[in-house]
């Protein structure tokens, strides 16, 4: 058989055919089919735990090339995920969540010379039209593109259960399968789909009742290889530039809102002028809308005038970055939600006109005592036009657990908005930025305010040096920092940072702190809903005055 052409790498797959009146589509995933595949998933496994949309959104965004969906009639009726990864990780032994990162698809290694499937899922109710048969031939031609040794992943069992009684065990099963004295549609399939059986892999999946935890290790050895020996394969170091803008803000007192929209205008111009690609403004950098009032506010007050303005701030800094093309993280606004609680919120105004929210997920002492502002309960990855980022609001960057979430959804530049009014406070925020930096090997983006106004709670007096940090290894900056504005001095600081040395340095850096994290010894879960809060925190008076306090 000829070999045939091999596309280029990054190409993406996109087949469409018709069964008569229907259209089906096999294509890469997208950010897109998230919701889609999800309910797939929910179909087809019902007995087991759901995949969250963050899970999805990870496996997509850290091997895109590795995702499939099927749509028949824009409905997705199939979807197959996939890895790289080094040999000796896919032959020893591991479970399901070991090895995809929790989950996440975060363990992929594009230096890996083996593809590892770790989802494959098709909709029993969608007959004749061979849609795994189709995931398959994906995979394959996604190994056979990449000179990979071949495909690896632990199939599961699901009539061993059932049929226990009439075996020794989950060895003897699969013997018994391979030579045709029992049926097991899966491994059936598998083998007719050219896959060999490795071993028995006990405990893969603990959720899987139906195989009572175990799997079939299945290899297809690519035709087109010969190695006597693994190999390592190396990755380009390629330029994939983005222009991050970070405003360090002068806190003035300002005769009406249009002056306040005018100050943030004016910055956005001028990074919009530098052609770049984000600018960053700081936390609560709203409050000087309160320096127009003609008497200073009691906290209760403050907040709920503040409030007042997030439609009008939403609705204008959304237009200003459609208008200047650029993506504006705004910073971060008091905000009264639907069930009546104050909320920190960082508004991210992408420049295609869509509006994200990322609730502060830790207010400070301050703030819970002062103004009564709960935490959210959700953190997520936002998509851009320049790849997913993240947004951790000051006091957030402290607790490394949300950091390490953003980076397995895919995030490579975390955005850090702060309100800190001492040196001690914003060296609290800038260690922590620098640790999240080189522990998740992405970039990090710190925004502050600077100055002070009077009679306006919170913002007495300000200390900032906006930066823009990298992880520490050969190729970033010396210190770390790609660029850094000059203490309490209104300023735009504006640097190129290429995302393209996070992936080589994720993957062949001096060291590797995503990919050596020993998920066989710990893990991160989540409450994806929210609804286990445990016990209420005691209220604790604050340390000091009405001050913001940060980090």
């Amino acid at each position: 058989m000829a070999k045939q052409p091999a596309r280029s790498r990054g190409t993406k797959r996109k087949t469409t055919e018709k069964f008569g009146q229907r259209r089906l589509e096999v294509r890469n995933a997208m950010i897109k089919d998230i919701r889609g595949i999800a309910d797939l998933v929910r179909r087809v496994y019902e007995d087991m735990p759901a995949y969250t949309h963050g899970e999805i959104r990870g496996q997509i965004n850290n091997f895109k090339d590795g995702c499939f969906v099927a749509l028949l009639d824009d409905e997705v009726v199939g979807y197959c995920a996939t890895m790289q990864v080094a040999e000796a990780l896919a032959f020893q032994p591991h479970d399901w969540d070991e090895i995809t990162g929790n989950g996440y698809g975060s363990r992929h290694d594009p230096t890996g010379d083996w593809l590892y499937g770790y989802e494959m899922c098709v909709d029993p109710k969608v007959r004749g039209v061979r849609i795994g048969r189709r995931l398959y031939e994906e995979r394959r031609a996604l190994a056979e593109e990449r000179d990979l040794t071949g495909i690896v992943f632990a199939g599961r069992m699901p009539n061993y259960r059932r049929l226990r009684r009439r075996v020794e065990g989950p060895q003897d099963y699969l013997d018994k399968v391979v030579e045709g004295k029992l049926h097991d549609p899966v491994l059936r399939f598998q083998l007719a789909n050219g896959f060999e059986p490795e071993r028995i892999m006990e405990g893969y999946l603990p959720e899987d009742k139906a195989s009572m935890a175990n799997a079939v290790m299945m290899v297809w050895r690519n035709p087109y290889v010969e190695r006597d020996q693994p190999v390592k394969k190396r990755l380009p170091r390629g330029v994939e530039s983005v222009r991050v803008a970070t405003c360090q803000l002068q806190a003035r007192a300002v005769v009406d809102y249009d002056e306040f929209l005018r100050t943030v205008q004016y910055f956005v111009d001028v990074a919009s002028d530098y052609e770049a690609d984000f600018i960053l403004f700081p936390e609560l950098f709203t409050l000087m809308l309160l320096s127009f009032e003609e008497k200073e506010l009691s906290p209760v007050e403050a907040i709920e005038r503040l409030s007042e303005y997030t439609p009008r701030i939403r609705t204008d800094i959304s237009e200003m970055a459609m208008r200047y093309n650029i993506n504006v993280i705004a910073g971060s606004h008091p905000t009264r939600m639907e069930d009546g609680d104050i909320h920190n919120v960082a508004y991210v105004c992408l420049r295609d006109g869509s509006i994200h929210a990322q609730e502060k997920i830790h207010p400070t002492p301050n703030e819970r005592y002062w103004w009564n502002i709960k935490g959210g309960d959700k953190v997520e990855v936002i998509q851009t036009d320049c790849g997913p980022i993240g947004v951790q609001i000051c006091y957030d960057s402290e607790f490394p657990e949300l950091s390490r979430r953003l980076a397995d959804e895919g995030a490579r530049i975390i955005f850090v908005p702060f309100c800190t009014d001492s040196r001690q406070g914003y060296l609290r925020v800038r260690y922590c930025g620098q640790a999240r930096a080189i522990e998740n090997q992405c970039f990090v983006v710190l925004s502050g305010n600077v100055g002070n106004l009077p009679n306006v709670g919170n913002m007495d007096i300000q200390y900032a040096q906006s930066c823009i940090l990298t992880p520490c290894d050969f190729p970033f900056a010396r210190d770390g920092v790609a660029a850094e504005a000059s203490e309490n001095v209104e300023t735009l600081t504006i640097s190129d940072i290429n995302l393209a040395d996070l992936s080589w340095a994720r993957a062949e850096g001096t060291v590797r702190n995503l990919a050596d994290r020993r998920f066989d010894l710990y893990r991160i879960e989540w409450d994806e809903d929210g609804k286990h809060p445990g016990k209420p925190r005691p209220r604790r008076e604050p340390l000091g005055p009405s001050h913001a306090g940060g980090g």
